[in-house]
């Protein structure tokens, strides 16, 4: 075969169909591709202004496969990864939840013990202040009904009137 006919066999064959106007030119309105999902394709060299012929509008293709929910997607890429990277990364998945639960419930625990223990320690003590500080506002309120209420409040006492004998 000579160059020139080599040349003339591909130019017939581009010519032919390259496969994207099948693309372009569907009129399928299946529930898959609907009018309303069209968009327009601009056309290359054009301007706005010129008067050209109208784009070609171009339908949206949809799969016809069903929608996955985010955690079928999830799954679905486990694949890629080898057998025992997703066995590590269960294995460390599970580990660290009952860590965290076992955490949880250790915290609780010792909560339990601290609280109880400081009432069981401090309440007495707590007690025992408070009854000597009641104590010496009685002491207080005792001393201004019987001496005035000067003295209550410097603290000192004034002698005390001899009685007859």
């Amino acid at each position: 075969m000579s160059i020139m006919h080599m040349d003339l066999v591909t130019d017939d064959n581009e010519q032919s169909d390259s496969g994207m106007e099948s693309l372009t030119t569907s009129k399928d309105d299946t529930p898959e591709r609907r009018p309303e999902d069209t968009f327009n394709t601009p056309v290359l060299g054009s301007s706005p202004t010129a008067s050209v012929p109208p784009p070609i509008v171009a339908l949206k293709e949809y799969d016809d496969e069903p929608d996955e929910t985010l955690s079928e997607r999830l799954w679905g890429l486990t694949e890629m990864f080898p057998e025992c990277v997703r066995n590590g990364t269960y294995t460390l998945t599970t580990k660290t939840v009952s860590g965290v639960k076992n955490l949880y419930q250790l915290s609780r625990v010792v909560m339990w013990i601290v609280a109880s223990s400081s009432v069981i320690l401090f309440a007495p003590v707590i007690f025992e202040v408070e009854r000597a500080q009641v104590e010496e506002m009685q002491k207080s309120q005792q001393k201004q009904v019987l001496l005035g209420t000067n003295t209550a409040m410097t603290g000192q006492m004034p002698p005390m009137p001899a009685m007859p004998r």
